[in-house]
């Protein structure tokens, strides 16, 4: 089997159902190859196609899904129309995020277990992250999904008052966005992780250690914005803030050499006059390689700076170990799904109309800290 057959299982895998062109759009392959490709899968029993969607052939029994969902009848619901595919015990969720692997891979699994949970299917687009996101909003609506899983490309996580409308006519709930206080998607229903308290628990575990100077170092991102909020808070709450504190702007996205080699040099001569002695670092990959190239340096990691990622996706495989903000990605997924799947049972059994509109829902989940070995010990960071 080649890698690109492959990684199209990967996704069909993670996804559930996501349609071909799609699929085709993702992997930068034609329409045509990638239906090529679906079709020998499908010869294979390795995945199910079926116009124009190509799902993994695992998915529980209706009766099993229903069983699972605490249910002895299948849920309420309208038709939906024939291009949604929908399975008939429940209903179809579409889903626009601007990846599917990385930070999205499990948030996606979340909300798709949580529709399967209930009979229902997830629909996955793929926008990427500067694209205009209408064309795969109205693919969705005319493909027949009852309700939108929505991640807006919006600049540093928020929307601002020239952001687009998302009044797109089925419940929506907004996945990690957040939108500005005055604008009208504030209004939105939402599910996003705590990024603010998650970095105050990397600062707060690095001060019971005895560190006062503590850096952030983050590029940009949506999630930077929350992170550094938190980070900056943490550091006024616990008394630090007597210490300049500064954010390094090292990623490993970053298209210029020079500026990437002058954040390293700032924090490491930063360290060396222990102006710094411990960082919080967005994210794992950044975290891991600014253990290696500060190590080519002379300094190491716990030794000369304690060191918390935030992430949690492969801490725990670096040579060194680290310490790292666990990000409730699964969580999420699982949370947005059943607060769309709350607000299309109001539209069945009327409890949403005029003048009788439930509140909508700001949900903040709360990311963990799990300890390794990248902080060292409190005496050592007291005699530091």
């Amino acid at each position: 089997m080649d890698e690109r057959h492959e990684r199209i299982l990967e996704l069909v895998k993670a996804c559930g159902v996501v349609r071909v062109v799609e699929l085709a759009e993702h992997l930068d392959i034609s329409t045509v190859t990638a239906r090529r490709d679906v079709d020998v899968l499908a010869e294979k029993g390795l995945v199910n196609r079926a116009r124009g969607v190509v799902s993994w052939p695992d998915a529980p029994s209706s009766a099993e899904r229903l069983q699972r969902a605490g249910r002895s009848t299948p849920p309420a619901k309208a038709p939906a129309p024939a291009a949604a595919e929908s399975g008939p015990d429940g209903p179809v969720l579409g889903m626009v995020a601007p990846q599917s692997r990385h930070y999205f891979a499990e948030i996606i699994r979340g909300a798709r277990e949580a529709a399967i949970a209930v009979g229902g299917r997830l629909v996955l687009g793929i926008s990427g992250y500067h694209q205009r996101q209408d064309f795969q909003i109205n693919r969705m609506l005319e493909s027949g999904v009852d309700g939108l899983l929505f991640t807006p490309n919006w600049h540093e996580g928020l929307s601002s008052p020239d952001s687009p409308g998302l009044d797109f006519g089925v419940p929506t709930v907004l996945v990690e966005r957040r939108a500005a206080p005055g604008t009208a998607a504030v209004a939105q229903d939402r599910v996003c992780t705590d990024h603010a308290a998650g970095a105050g628990l990397a600062v707060a575990h690095l001060a019971a250690l005895g560190h006062e100077r503590i850096a952030l170092v983050a590029g940009p991102s949506a999630t930077q914005v929350q992170v550094q909020a938190g980070f900056e808070a943490a550091v006024r709450t616990l008394g630090l803030a007597q210490y300049p504190f500064e954010r390094f702007d090292f990623h490993t996205e970053d298209r210029d050499p020079a500026h990437q080699e002058a954040a390293l040099n700032g924090l490491a001569e930063a360290v060396r006059r222990r102006e710094v002695t411990a960082a919080v670092v967005l994210s794992d990959v950044e975290a891991i390689m600014l253990v290696q190239l500060l190590g080519s340096r002379g300094i190491e990691v716990p030794r000369d700076l304690a060191l918390v990622a935030y992430d949690d996706d492969v801490a725990a495989l670096s040579d060194l170990p680290l310490t790292a903000v666990a990000l409730p990605k699964y969580e999420v997924g699982q949370a947005a799904a059943r607060l769309l799947l709350q607000r299309l049972g109001e539209r069945t059994d009327g409890t949403d109309g005029a003048g009788d509109r439930p509140a909508r829902h700001h949900l903040e989940l709360l990311p963990d800290l799990r300890v390794r070995a990248s902080c060292g010990t409190p005496a050592r960071a007291l005699q530091d």
